[in-house]
């Protein structure tokens, strides 16, 4: 059931009265006075539910919580979904496994065995629903019958890439979860590519863990993975990258070699376990 209160803030955000989760912090975190905006609820609910999609806000008592404190500009407030939000609520339960647009056979065939091996430990695999690793993630999940969420860096209704738009109903239904923070399209080019590094932050604030298949370094190829990796070192969160031996020569490892070489810890059954 969708609340009176996160209906307004649908509405105030889809009209561009709160632009951004600093201003809402700021200015908007009081109920009576987001109250006296003038909104039409029986509009918004028939919105809704013509599109299939659910709203929840953080004065909603099952907002789903964070272990972490942090600036308000990347504290979320409102999130738009379809699936199971609870799943949200046990991060303890939820492991992130990140990585590049294109992944070769072997890498998938790779990061399959370890996503097998986290769902047989009833662990929730949380991803981008990008294209490969992230499709490769969610699509093991589903095939391993486990749960997986996907946070978007668009509109629900709006799929992206669109060629993921049957895994993502896929995902809600084997009991999972697409989620976003999104209600319209982005006015240019520069906010349609900040939403990719804010979904980012996402992945790694609702996961115990983030795991980096594959990823070139900056400047040598696809490395949007590594937005998430950051985070999650600056929420606390656990990280580990799959990598061996061989794979030092190869660029599109150039990312998790760097950080092997900082002291990261390579993926492996025992850490598997652990978590």
């Amino acid at each position: 059931m969708n609340s009176n209160i996160s209906l307004k803030l649908f509405s105030l955000i889809k009209t561009g009265v709160i632009k951004t989760n600093a201003l809402f912090w700021k200015s908007f975190y009081n109920e009576d006075y987001i109250n006296t905006f003038p909104c039409d609820l029986h509009a918004i609910k028939q919105e809704l539910k013509e599109k299939s999609i659910n709203v929840i806000c953080v004065f909603d008592e099952n907002f789903p919580s964070t272990n972490v404190k942090f600036k308000n500009s990347e504290k979320p407030f409102f999130f738009v979904y379809k699936g199971d939000i609870t799943l949200l609520n046990n991060i303890d339960k939820n492991v992130a496994v990140i990585g590049v647009l294109t992944p070769t056979n072997e890498i998938v065939k790779r990061e399959q065995k370890v996503v097998k091996s986290l769902t047989e430990k009833g662990l929730n695999i949380v991803s981008g629903l990008a294209k490969g690793c992230d499709t490769v993630a969610h699509s093991e999940s589903v095939k391993n019958n486990a749960k997986t969420i996907a946070f978007l860096p668009t509109t629900i209704e709006n799929i992206y890439p669109k060629e993921n738009t049957a895994l993502a109903n896929k995902i809600v239904e084997n009991g999972g979860l697409i989620v976003s923070e999104y209600v319209s399209e982005p006015k240019n080019k520069y906010e349609n590519v900040k939403r990719f590094i804010e979904r980012d932050r996402l992945q790694a604030l609702y996961s115990k863990a983030v795991v980096l298949i594959a990823s070139f370094r900056k400047g040598e190829g696809d490395s949007g993975s590594r937005h998430a990796f950051e985070k999650a070192k600056e929420y606390g969160k656990k990280r580990f990258v799959m990598f061996r031996e061989s794979d030092s020569n190869d660029l599109i490892f150039g990312l998790n070699k760097d950080y092997v070489m900082q002291g990261e810890t390579v993926i492996s059954q025992k850490e598997i376990e652990e978590l």
